[in-house]
């Protein structure tokens, strides 16, 4: 593909890269055993290993943009989940995941341009710089002066990101078993499933820009939340106004106290009003995606990944929410098995179950939360721990499909809170947009 010769599109390449990685992990275990029998420490020893573990897959990840790219991106926002100790050699390699990738040199950039928008695509733009200013997993964005002088970002669709997609999400369930270390609890097969029937969605920059046109109608003017107009579109571009400001990943490693917690409640304003406000889910929540404005506001970017509720979020969520806090196990309990995650065939101890949910909404026990990762890697050994009389009932629970894309968009925003380290009003929030919660 000219222009873009380090990014490999052949199915055999991208599998040989994916399939090579559980096989290289093996390889340095068996290495690391060796180096413990001649007597080395087994700290020094397994820290290694993490390290070049994190190295090398998250390097093959960013390098094959696409689906491995998109399921890095996912992954990252779970950093806050893995123990202190695992996660420093992961966390920045993780990071440079939300919003990187080798560009495509300019030459490239001005065929595609003319592709989308016609030979004349010049007299478009006062201004339009063809070096990236931003490479993610399926496109990378340039800067340009739209005709009537506004600032605009060009989000341009690499050639062959599509074919790159369904061949990388045919072969990203090799890595289960891979990652499942990184995030105790975390079930990664049903994450990829559910990540392969959306993210071949994200190909399609029409709906994308549709997308984005229904969430900029619903927060026009609104004073916390600030989704850019869509200028122009095309099957494989989008242009749309310019969002300038602090992007969530600079301000996890530098901002402020205020900053932080800011950003921590426009981000849980966002989830939990789009599904009423728009009928639709923001359903790619890491760092790359959001940046705080110089004007307060929250800015939100990348439409490509949404869940529809026409409705608004599940009432029973809001329900069984409610019934958690007031201690109320055997309605709990009745309303869940309604819903298909009680199976008929098992009667689990309402009390047991309902102190395994309690803390999923610990969060709305207080006025304010202070979400951290010492909280959140609590959380994740909790669930990981196969002794105790609530994970031994858990596993005998379903998650049904419809739920699925929720909870994964719920645990990842909470993962980008404590990222944040932000203390936010969450029940406030909860209270006035979760439907089901007040009843």
């Amino acid at each position: 593909m000219g222009g873009v010769p380090d990014i490999p599109q052949g199915a055999l390449s991208r599998s040989a890269k994916l399939a090579g990685l559980p096989l290289s992990a093996a390889g340095r275990a068996t290495k690391g055993l060796g180096q413990r029998i001649l007597g080395k420490d087994r700290d020094e020893v397994s820290a290694d290993l993490q390290r070049r573990t994190a190295e090398q897959v998250f390097q093959v990840l960013g390098t094959l943009k696409g689906g491995a790219m998109k399921f890095g991106q996912a992954l990252s926002v779970f950093e806050a989940a893995m123990p202190e100790e695992a996660a420093e050699p992961y966390r920045e390699a993780l990071t440079k995941l939300q919003n990187s990738a080798p560009a495509m040199d300019g030459a490239t950039v001005r065929r595609l341009m003319a592709e989308q928008l016609g030979t004349g695509w010049p007299k478009y733009f006062k201004d339009f710089d063809d070096e990236a200013r931003a490479a993610a997993s399926i496109g990378q964005v340039h800067h340009g002066i739209w005709r009537d002088g506004r600032e605009v970002a060009v989000k341009l669709q690499y050639p062959g990101a599509a074919a790159a997609l369904k061949a990388d999400m045919n072969q990203l369930f090799r890595l289960g078993r891979l990652m499942s270390p990184l995030v105790p609890g975390m079930q990664f097969k049903p994450l990829l499933a559910e990540m392969r029937d959306r993210v071949m969605e994200e190909v399609d920059y029409a709906a994308e820009a549709d997308n984005q046109r229904a969430f900029a109608k619903a927060y026009d003017n609104d004073p916390n939340i600030a989704v850019p107009k869509v200028v122009a579109s095309a099957p494989a571009l989008i242009v749309s106004e310019w969002v300038a400001g602090a992007g969530l990943a600079s301000i996890i490693a530098n901002g402020t106290t205020e900053q932080r917690d800011e950003s921590g409640r426009l981000l849980t304003e966002l989830h939990f009003s789009a599904p009423v406000r728009v009928g639709l889910l923001h359903s790619d929540p890491h760092p790359g995606n959001y940046l705080l404005r110089p004007d307060g506001r929250l800015g939100v970017i990348d439409f490509g990944s949404i869940a529809r509720m026409p409705d608004g979020s599940p009432p029973l969520l809001g329900r069984m929410s409610r019934l958690a806090l007031e201690g109320r196990a055997d309605e709990l309990l009745a309303g869940l098995r309604d819903e298909g995650f009680v199976p008929d065939n098992y009667d689990p101890d309402p009390t047991v179950l309902m102190n395994y949910l309690v803390p999923y909404v610990e969060p709305l026990r207080h006025p304010t939360f202070h979400f951290t990762r010492t909280w959140m890697q609590a959380q994740a050994a909790r669930l990981s721990d196969f002794r105790s009389v609530e994970v031994k009932m858990a596993r005998h629970l379903n998650l049904p499909p419809s739920y699925l894309m929720i909870h994964r968009v719920t645990f990842g925003s909470i993962g980008v809170l404590c990222q944040l380290d932000a203390t936010a009003p969450f029940r406030q929030i909860v209270e006035r947009w979760q439907a089901g919660f007040n009843d």
